[in-house]
């Protein structure tokens, strides 16, 4: 696919004030990009053109450069990632069907990934390094917002970080190498794996 294929056009981004709306123009230009471009190939150039504006406007946005914009790309993924599990996740009534809901929704998601699963394959260093140690404390304190408000009910705030931290690595983990013994994926795996391992490990108030 070339360039003209995921250029947006954004009306109005170009200009002496850029936007949050026209920041988040770009990110959504730059995502497009890396799902058909090697994100270590991706040149700012190949962002103006994707994105439709000039190389001004790019560093007005984004003044750290390459750096910096790749971030937000990253910021922006997660939050579409957990909002996009968020009507699968509200209206459990116990703290057991939450996190149930949490690790068999964000389990199919990963699984269902077509682009992270791409990227694995076509740029497996940069791509675990989102899922580890490079992103892995991103993931977590996205994750712990997301998820906060709704564990709310059952636990205190500082238990929801502790267990969000817990449920993010067992997620990524089982994503990168499944289990033999338990299929994230499936519900009555995940319900026997919360009663087993996770519900008497939370004190619940």
């Amino acid at each position: 696919m070339s360039l003209a294929g995921v250029n947006h056009e954004v009306e109005g981004i170009d200009s002496d004030s850029p936007t949050r709306e026209a920041e988040l123009a770009v990110v959504r230009a730059t995502r497009d990009l890396m799902a058909v471009t090697p994100r270590e190939k991706i040149t700012m150039d190949d962002v103006c053109a994707a994105a439709g504006i000039s190389r001004a406007t790019l560093y007005r946005l984004f003044p750290g450069g390459r750096d910096v914009l790749f971030d937000a790309v990253r910021e922006a993924s997660l939050e579409d990632f957990f909002a996009g599990l968020r009507t699968r996740i509200e209206g459990a009534d116990t703290l057991e069907e939450l996190l149930v809901r949490v690790i068999v929704a964000a389990s199919c998601s990963l699984r269902d990934d077509s682009h992270l699963a791409a990227s694995l394959a076509t740029e497996p260093g940069l791509a675990l390094g989102d899922l580890t140690l490079d992103g892995l404390h991103r993931i977590i304190r996205v994750a712990t917002g997301f998820i906060t408000p709704l564990a709310s009910e059952f636990i205190p705030a500082s238990e929801t970080e502790e267990i969000v931290d817990i449920l993010a690595r067992l997620v990524i983990s089982y994503y990168l190498s499944p289990s033999k013994v338990f299929d994230f994926t499936k519900r009555a795996s995940a319900v026997r794996f919360v009663r087993s391992h996770l519900l008497p490990a939370v004190a619940v108030q």
